[in-house]
């Protein structure tokens, strides 16, 4: 047993649990969008929600038993537990998304990776949509709620996850009121990874162009080396031609010598 075997195994169950997840939330926002939902198909979304729910329970049981220390994998996973732990009522319907928001966000890490900023444009728009869900869910039922459809829902959880907070729409319930605290946090973090993605990129691509520049300047000197060897070389060549043609020269000038008094010599004689 090992963690590896962990490691294993949710690279084995990323893709039916990244299923499992989206079948959930599906099943948590369809009673929420369709107040007005039949009986029988109620009770398919909540059956489909429990059986989700035993399908992330079985997921956490495995990991846990093929962990090699288990109380390091509880409390590092303590947020699973926590919310596999809460029984399905309605004061706590809100956090039973987490779980399902957690399990995209561990297992879908694996499908873009090296993607930053796919992976965090994602992470948002899935967080604001279940917010907006939970905030409707939660303010529905109270009679002094201005929150009154899932557009005014969707404004809410885009203002306040940007930080912004207009104040046009807010929750009047605890439970609302606790969504938005999540929502205000998780706004933070994702726009904190935002710009250090974007810091990392530029540093980046600051240091590509310094490498270019020193990368030119490491040619340059290399020509300039190359420019003053071959004017070197040239200065050499002159020189040594010079040397010859100067050799060259006396020696014809004493053979000619020599050549014209051997002819007076011989004219004397005559």
């Amino acid at each position: 047993m090992s963690d590896r075997q962990v490691e294993r195994w949710e690279q084995r169950s990323s893709g039916p649990l990244l299923l499992a997840a989206v079948l959930f939330l599906a099943a948590y926002a369809w009673p929420i969008l369709q107040p007005d939902l039949s009986p029988t198909a109620a009770r398919t979304c909540t059956a489909a929600s429990w059986v989700v729910w035993g399908i992330f329970g079985i997921d956490l049981l495995a990991r846990l038993s093929l962990a090699e220390r288990r109380w390091h994998f509880l409390r590092r996973n303590w947020l699973d537990v926590l919310t596999l732990a809460v029984p399905m009522l309605r004061p706590l319907r809100a956090l039973r998304a987490v779980v399902a928001l957690n399990i995209l966000s561990r297992r879908g890490q694996a499908f873009v990776r090296g993607k930053v900023v796919a992976y965090v444009a994602a992470a948002v728009a899935v967080v604001g949509f279940v917010a907006a869900l939970a905030v409707l869910d939660a303010e529905r039922a109270n009679p002094d709620h201005n929150i009154e459809s899932f557009g005014d829902a969707l404004w809410w959880a885009a203002t306040t996850i940007t930080t912004v907070g207009y104040g046009d729409q807010f929750p009047t319930t605890t439970q609302g009121r606790l969504v938005g605290v999540g929502l205000m946090l998780t706004g933070i973090a994702l726009l904190g990874v935002i710009t250090a993605a974007l810091a990392s990129w530029f540093v980046e691509k600051v240091a590509e162009v310094q490498a270019a520049e020193a990368r030119t300047e490491v040619e340059v000197l290399d020509l300039s080396v190359e420019v003053r060897a071959l004017r070197q070389e040239i200065s050499a060549l002159r020189g040594d031609t010079e040397n010859q043609r100067g050799s060259l020269a006396p020696g014809a000038g004493l053979e000619r010598g020599s050549v014209d008094r051997l002819a007076e010599g011989q004219s004397s004689e005559d």
